[in-house]
């Protein structure tokens, strides 16, 4: 079981497709109005490359105080099934829409941190209709550069080599190092915990093939492959928040100001003191964010006539002067444009 400051938070299991998937669920049971059958309405937590939903513990008992939170744990990763199997980011993004389905879950508002925030993104652009919000936490796919320990994981041998440094011994010492260094003070070893406990998790043959298929879906030598600049457009119908610490070592904070370029309508906050974990950095700042974004707008409400607009006229489609008959979409209250404190 998972656990946080409150009761132990079960872990659940389902099978879709023939392969166990894992995920966590927590959140009030009646809502008065709102969604269908008086449920809460639903918040979907997409954990980062090598991690799982523990990544989202400091947060998930406080979200789920006015939501239903589901965290998965995604194919390949945490207690979940690792096959031989599809791992790129829109397999990724199927994963998630036959989770929610099976759960009986219509709409969530998505909630991507790293990876994560790359899968969120394809949810929301291949399901629309499913997506009420996109929070995207020190995301995938704004920008090439990403840190060069990921990157050598596409070097050829690096499979090999990673099985070596997980034999028990090594795997021991190299985690006292990392976490001696993470307590150092210095922001260039802030996320080192975290990083140990991905490479604790490495331990597992199987987790490092999936790892491994996922990186060659995602990066190259020459940094990230995947991309939301060409689609971000469509972001327009529905609000974005994008959440990023000034310390990340993993992937810049100054992907973050391409936001304004590509998705102008967005709402960005920037964690100072915080590195590539800004939800575990700050859990309560993090949720405070979060809460207010929820309650500042309107969820997104898809229409298919809008979103056939959008695509066909590009990133010069205006907001509000869809083609005839195709009626209102989103509804999205302005929101002041965060500043970075």
């Amino acid at each position: 079981m998972a656990s946080t400051a409150g009761a132990p938070i079960e872990v659940q299991r389902v099978t879709i497709h023939g392969h166990a998937r894992a995920f966590v669920k927590v959140g009030p049971t009646e809502r008065k109005g709102g969604h269908r059958g008086g449920t809460a309405p639903v918040i979907l937590l997409l954990h980062g490359l090598g991690c799982d939903h523990t990544t989202w513990l400091p947060v998930i008992r406080h979200l789920a105080r006015t939501h239903t939170v589901i965290a998965p744990d995604m194919l390949g990763h945490g207690l979940s099934a690792k096959p031989r199997a599809d791992y790129s980011i829109g397999a990724f993004a199927n994963g998630m829409r036959d989770l929610c389905t099976v759960l009986g879950v219509d709409k969530v508002t998505v909630v991507g941190h790293s990876l994560g925030g790359g899968v969120a993104m394809q949810f929301a652009y291949q399901f629309p209709e499913r997506t009420e919000r996109l929070i995207l936490v020190a995301p995938g796919g704004l920008g090439p550069e990403v840190t060069p320990l990921i990157r050598a994981l596409t070097i050829p041998g690096a499979h090999q080599a990673l099985g070596l440094v997980t034999l028990p011994g090594v795997r021991h010492a190299g985690k006292a190092v990392l976490h001696g260094l993470s307590r150092t003070g210095n922001p260039a070893t802030r996320d080192l915990a975290e990083i140990a406990d991905i490479y604790e998790s490495f331990k597992d043959p199987h987790a490092r093939a999936a790892i491994r298929h996922v990186v060659r879906t995602v990066i190259d030598l020459r940094g990230q492959i995947v991309s939301m600049v060409d689609r971000a457009y469509l972001t327009q119908a529905m609000p974005m928040l994008i959440v990023w610490g000034t310390e990340d070592m993993v992937l810049p904070v100054r992907h973050a100001e391409n936001v304004a370029a590509i998705a102008p309508g967005a709402v960005v906050e920037i964690f100072p003191n915080s590195g590539h974990f800004p939800h575990k950095d700050h859990p309560e700042r993090f949720v405070k964010v979060v809460r207010e974004f929820i309650r500042h707008t309107e969820p997104a409400t898809y229409h298919r006539g809008r979103w056939r607009t959008l695509l066909r006229n590009g990133p010069t489609a205006p907001l509000a002067g869809a083609a005839a008959g195709d009626g209102p979409v989103a509804a999205v209250r302005p929101l002041r444009r965060a500043q970075q404190r």
